[in-house]
């Protein structure tokens, strides 16, 4: 039987550990494959009634939503990568402060003390295996990061924590675990084994980087500036990645989306801000929502 790499920590239970063994042996990259096809059928009655239930058993209500019916999407992705109206998500108008690039749910918030990123009890990976590159983990060790995931009934876009100036990103193939808590807790390394893709930011406050984990059934990511990255999922070979246009992204605006839902990992550099309180694991957060400040 395949192994999990590393050993799990007891507050895995044996429930985790089963969901975390099976997907070693499910085909991650077909099922993503499959689920992409899926979600993009067109066909009037599939995708409406596929809207329908995903909105039942999710208890999702399009109040907030540009379009408030399954009939006004073209497809499942459509409706799930939907667009807000405006003013449903207001920026804390505060300058000094952080946003939450996503609506999620904090998973974890810390520092990274010897650059090593904590995942779950008993598990951490180091910033470098995250970000593919020593040299562009260097400036976050001794920094903080929170790690904050998107459940399927969240809102699927991603927004910029604070204005910045894209200067590097990188493409690093994976596999699609789930990054569900379940797997979390279970699967040692899971957000530095999975497909992602890294995006390094300067600001007036100093560096910062985005990180935009792909999951079981999460095969596809994209941003403003590249469009969709994947499909198709590379077994190999880390892609750098230097914009030939400048790619200038204001407070609050969109920088990339989930077609299905995973995880955005935010790391900052040392002495740059503080996390407030409401970045306890397991609090809810709303883009836009003060979620540090920054130091002087």
């Amino acid at each position: 039987m395949m192994k999990l790499r590393g050993k799990p920590h007891t507050d895995a239970s044996q429930g985790d550990l089963l969901f975390a063994r099976l997907q070693l042996i499910l085909p991650t990259r077909f099922l993503s494959w499959l689920i992409y096809l899926v979600t993009r059928i067109e066909q009037r009655a599939f995708k409406n009634i596929f809207i329908r239930q995903f909105m039942k058993l999710y208890r999702i209500n399009l109040a907030e939503a540009q379009h408030g019916r399954a009939e006004d999407y073209a497809s499942f992705n459509d409706f799930f990568t939907r667009a807000l109206k405006p003013g449903a998500r207001v920026l804390d108008p505060d300058l000094q402060t952080l946003l939450s690039p996503v609506d999620g749910t904090v998973s974890q918030a810390g520092d990274i003390p010897d650059g090593r990123i904590f995942q779950a009890k008993g598990h951490e990976y180091s910033a470098s295996e995250l970000l593919g590159s020593e040299e562009l983990a260097a400036p976050f060790k001794g920094g903080k990061f929170t790690t904050i995931y998107l459940a399927p009934y969240n809102y699927h876009r991603i927004h910029m924590p604070l204005a910045g100036t894209l200067r590097h990103w990188v493409y690093v193939p994976g596999r699609l675990f789930s990054v569900n808590p379940a797997t979390a807790r279970a699967m040692p390394g899971v957000f530095a084994r999975n497909e992602r893709v890294c995006a390094v930011f300067d600001s007036e406050r100093g560096p910062f980087a985005m990180v935009l984990v792909g999951a079981l059934f999460v095969g596809s990511m994209e941003t403003v500036w590249a469009g969709r990255i994947s499909p198709p999922h590379k077994r190999s070979g880390i892609e750098h990645f230097h914009p030939i246009h400048p790619v200038n992204l204001e407070r609050g605006a969109e920088m990339g989306r989930f077609n299905m839902g995973s995880t955005v990992i935010l790391l900052t550099p040392p002495g740059m801000l503080d996390w407030q309180p409401v970045m306890a694991q397991g609090n809810p957060l709303r883009m836009g929502q003060r979620i540090a400040r920054f130091r002087s």
